[in-house]
């Protein structure tokens, strides 16, 4: 009697957790950092993945043009210049990530169909390709589909000047899951890592940009 009741405490606990999670935290992950447009705003991409049960659209401000965003964008990938993330835990779960300090110009070009990865190839982290790219703009990454438009996943970075040297980065992710038990899988695990990395990423980001923007004004009034 005392194991059966541990096990229905137990799962009473387990069950309680994850519907205070699905309620309360998971709402505010999916949009962290955005404003109600933002998050209703129809982004380029959106139409890619039909019956999407998996989206969130997140954001931060960049004291900084979108010119000066758009390179560490384009130069982002495994074998790249990284995530601008967890570079150590990253690496610590075998991804070869090497996050870069600074633009990298041999970097700085992408095309329609251009490979862009999560993990070194033989890791079994999914691949996305270039499926739309708007210099300054936006750039859409999608996967595995982009030749159809029939897209299993697609990840959405655009840049909205909100000002004179302020630009709102807004990231959103659309995917779709193929059985119940991956969606169940998706909402209560890989959604709040992705969101974890996501938001490092895009801090990581922002410091990179504004620390690039304020070395090159320092130097120009010396």
């Amino acid at each position: 009697m005392g194991i059966e009741r541990l096990s229905r405490a137990l799962g009473i606990a387990g069950a309680t957790l994850a519907g205070g999670y699905l309620l309360a935290l998971r709402p505010w992950h999916r949009r962290w950092g955005t404003t109600d447009d933002e998050a209703a705003e129809t982004l380029p991409g959106d139409d890619f993945v039909d019956d999407a049960d998996w989206e969130s659209t997140r954001a931060i401000t960049i004291a900084a043009p979108a010119r000066a965003v758009w390179p560490w964008l384009v130069q982002m990938g495994q074998g790249r210049s990284g995530f601008y993330s967890y570079e150590r835990l990253e690496n610590l779960f075998g991804l070869q990530i090497d996050d870069a300090g600074g633009n990298r110009p041999n970097q700085q070009q992408l095309d329609i169909g251009d490979e862009v990865r999560l993990g070194p190839r033989g890791s079994g982290l999914p691949s996305f390709h270039v499926a739309v790219v708007n210099p300054g703009q936006s750039l859409v990454l999608s996967a595995p589909g982009w030749e159809t438009g029939e897209s299993d996943a697609t990840w959405t970075f655009a840049l909205h000047e909100v000002a004179p040297g302020a630009t709102r980065l807004v990231i959103r992710f659309r995917g779709r899951s193929e059985t119940l038990y991956g969606r169940m899988m998706n909402r209560l695990v890989t959604e709040p890592i992705q969101f974890l990395m996501e938001r490092k990423m895009l801090k990581g980001i922002r410091t990179r940009v504004e620390r690039g923007r304020s070395a090159a004004m320092n130097g120009r009034y010396r």
